[in-house]
């Protein structure tokens, strides 16, 4: 500890999720006069859901406002001296001290820390093509970049947009465009969207997006982004094609922001996020805690390290990192994979393993595919939905689930996303619980009838 001070300094490098989570949660244990919090945010926002800007982006969400969870006034008014539009550009872990840079003045300063929280989250991938960083061009990962895009969708005469990528981010902002009146071309290297499922799921969202009046093209690689004279994106190109644009937004995925950690020699994971233990401590590092975005965190199902960025883990990392920096105890075991998302009314979810997951890490399983309804058949409104679901080879254990369909469909996965936890067998799914109405669902559960199936092929393949 700095035996200049009388109490410790937490430093937080991230004013989002993790890095305020940990911040709030350590002054919930740790008073000012114990503590001395100060947080460095290099954007404008703090404690705000990344996760909500393709439904502020479509209008579905109509106030910015209504995605920012606490302000930064609010943090202050907690005794955390957090100072915004500041950079930090340089760890010193020896030292003890971080280096920051006024974004407005450019003034740079020193700031020592007892302890040390890296939240520096993640940044959208932009492929190295020509014309990538050409005004028209947006990634979408923090309200800043939101706000960039919905300026240049209120400056722009055209309406024709092209978004790159198919996974999450790339199917929420194709559907957002189209409700703000936009002609839209998804432009995908995969063979179907939405890789995080299996092919044959995903053709289900394909189907979905073109109903929509999205033009979808797979199998096809963005060479360069083509600029007017006046130096705005105009067209993106593929190998095949041209495709003519007004705008032009990245949903290629994420990568986590750690170059400042790389330059201070932190550990860093296959993926390029930090390593940490289950305090979510870097390891080798005492006095340093990383969560969010930027570390990898442990698939329970498959055993080996996976960079899932999600604003449902970065607020556990920020309560655990919190917790243990105020002088408590609490671990993250990891993950299964679990998300959800939707275009329109298409509810899509998946957890655990995809096939092409298995098969990396060596497991042989069987799949199984079913059709069912969310309510029972006879009762108005029960819609379609379609289950995959993986099981281990002769064990049995349950590998991974997949749903699309309608209402009802996606938070279904839940209920696998538990059993994966547990480290349940699809035959002891079969005999779950779960609750029945009409309105609900048939009297076997769609996952259950899946369940069903996965356990019957386990005992045929014995």
């Amino acid at each position: 500890m700095n035996m200049s001070r009388t109490r410790e300094r937490l430093v937080v490098i991230g004013g989002d999720a993790a890095g305020m989570s940990a911040a709030s949660q350590a002054r919930r244990l740790k008073g000012p006069g114990e503590l001395e919090i100060v947080a460095f945010e290099r954007g404008h926002f703090t404690s705000y859901s990344a996760c909500g800007i393709p439904y502020w982006v479509g209008g579905d969400v109509t106030d910015r406002d209504e995605l920012i969870a606490r302000t930064p006034e609010e943090h202050r008014a907690r005794d955390i001296d957090l100072r915004l539009r500041t950079e930090v550009t340089e760890l010193d872990p020896d030292g003890q001290r971080v280096r920051a840079r006024d974004v407005e003045s450019g003034e740079e300063s020193w700031t020592s820390y007892d302890k040390l929280v890296i939240a520096t989250g993640a940044r959208p991938i932009r492929p190295d093509m020509p014309g990538v960083d050409a005004a028209g061009v947006h990634g979408v990962q923090t309200l800043d970049d939101g706000q960039a895009l919905l300026d240049t969708l209120e400056g722009t005469r055209g309406r024709r947009a092209v978004v790159v990528g198919a996974g999450y981010i790339g199917v929420e902002m194709a559907e957002a465009l189209i409700k703000r009146g936009y002609e839209v071309t998804v432009v995908n290297r995969g063979s179907e969207p939405m890789s995080t499922l299996d092919p044959d799921m995903g053709r289900l969202v394909h189907e979905a997006m073109e109903g929509l009046g999205i033009t979808m093209v797979n199998d096809a690689e963005v060479t360069k982004i083509l600029t007017g004279d006046d130096g705005t994106a105009r067209a993106v190109v593929t190998q095949d094609g041209e495709f003519p644009a007004d705008v032009v937004v990245l949903g290629i995925g994420v990568r986590p922001e750690t170059a400042l950690a790389k330059a201070a020699g932190l550990p860093l994971g296959p993926h390029g996020g930090l390593l940490t233990d289950r305090s979510m401590r870097v390891r080798g590092h005492e006095d340093i805690w990383s969560g969010g975005d930027c570390v990898e965190v442990l698939d329970l199902v498959s055993g080996q390290q996976r960079h899932i960025p999600l604003g449902t883990h970065a607020n556990k990392h920020g309560q655990i990192i919190g917790t243990n920096v105020g002088g408590g105890y609490a671990t993250f075991p990891g993950v299964v994979g679990t998300a959800v998302s939707k275009v329109c009314d298409l509810e899509i979810a998946r957890t655990g393993l995809r096939e092409k997951d298995a098969h990396r890490v060596g497991l042989r399983f069987e799949a199984v595919t079913i059709e069912s309804t969310s309510r029972a058949g006879y009762y108005p409104n029960a819609s379609p939905m379609t289950v995959k679901m993986l099981a281990e080879h002769r064990t049995g254990r349950l590998l991974g689930v997949q749903i699309v369909g309608r209402e009802g469909a996606g938070k279904r996965v839940d209920i696998a996303a538990v059993a994966l936890t547990a480290g349940m067998t699809v035959e002891q799914m079969t005999s779950l619980d779960l609750g029945y109405a009409p309105p609900f669902s048939p009297v076997w559960d769609p996952v259950l009838v899946a369940a069903r199936k996965a356990a019957a092929k386990v005992r045929g393949s014995g």
